[in-house]
């Protein structure tokens, strides 16, 4: 979870910074952080102070998600994913929560909950995946681990350093 704390640092996203990491027989096969996708631009570059323009759903229109940059690098790459685990700072929205599931991703482990970051009553993608059959768990640090995370940017937070 360490890692995927210190990936999201590297988002470029005004709204929320996220990261994931996908690992597999103890092993990390891919990671990723949210962001446009390779070959466009950042936010942060593009569109200074207020972030890229926002879908009819009011959700980024530019950004993929953790979630979909390290499941999208790892298929790329031809890594098995079935089977796996994701780690990720922001408990899966629902679309990403059907692509882990059609992925054949065996279990999530989430640091922050999603609907209390959108101010919704239930955290739908977590919701989904439990319901067929996929294993999800808040991040709970073992004995001595002190893991320092702040909850993903608030809408209005413009400090991305």
């Amino acid at each position: 979870m360490e890692l995927a704390v210190n990936l999201a640092k590297r988002s470029h996203c005004i709204k929320a910074r996220v990261g994931a990491v996908l690992t597999k027989d103890t092993r990390i096969i891919s990671i990723g952080y949210n962001g446009p996708p390779a070959g466009t631009h950042n936010c942060d570059v593009e569109f200074p102070g207020t972030g890229c323009p926002r879908d009819s759903k009011g959700s980024c229109s530019l950004a993929l998600h953790a979630e979909e940059n390290a499941i999208l690098y790892a298929a790329k790459n031809g890594s098995d994913i079935a089977g796996s685990t994701l780690y990720v700072t922001l408990s899966p929205c629902i679309a990403c929560a059907r692509t882990i599931y059609s992925m054949k991703i065996a279990k999530v482990i989430f640091l922050h909950s999603y609907a209390a970051y959108k101010g919704i009553g239930t955290d739908e993608g977590v919701d989904f995946l439990r319901r067929f059959g996929v294993t999800v768990e808040a991040y709970v640090p073992g004995d001595g681990v002190v893991l320092v995370a702040e909850p993903p940017l608030s809408k209005g937070n413009k400090d991305h350093k």
